[in-house]
């Protein structure tokens, strides 16, 4: 069992940043990829970010690529979003995920076993 939290998330400005953090329970963490999705209020929750369990590789959702960095750090069990030059669009209930097999990255929602509670994003233009 992997218990996920998040932080960080709040309101911006457009243009501005904001980095989502968030940490697993567990002595396992690197066996995980973990993911960051997205939830906007009556749109389906998108994959924004993935990355594999010791970091090797990642995936950006094309609305994301060249804004948003993932990261993580397997000593602290946490996994981060850095969002950089955010807009209005990016308003949404941010959720890290952490899937088993964590040799390459997955972009499934369904491969996903793990859920933290959402955080919230928002931008104002």
């Amino acid at each position: 069992q992997v218990q996920l939290v998040e932080s960080g998330g709040g309101l911006v400005q457009a243009g501005g940043s904001l980095r989502l953090s968030c940490a697993a329970s567990g002595r396992t963490f690197s066996r995980y990829a973990m993911g960051w999705f997205r939830q906007a209020p009556g749109k389906e929750r998108d994959i924004v970010a993935a990355i594999s369990g010791y970091g090797g590789d990642t995936y950006y959702g094309d609305s994301v690529k060249g804004r948003f960095t993932i990261s993580r750090d397997n000593a602290k069990n946490t996994v981060y979003l850095q969002m950089d030059s955010l807009k209005p669009e990016d308003t949404a209930v941010y959720y890290c995920a952490a899937a088993q097999a964590g040799w390459s990255v997955r972009r499934d929602s369904t491969d996903y076993l793990y859920w933290g509670q959402g955080a919230q994003v928002t931008v104002s233009s």
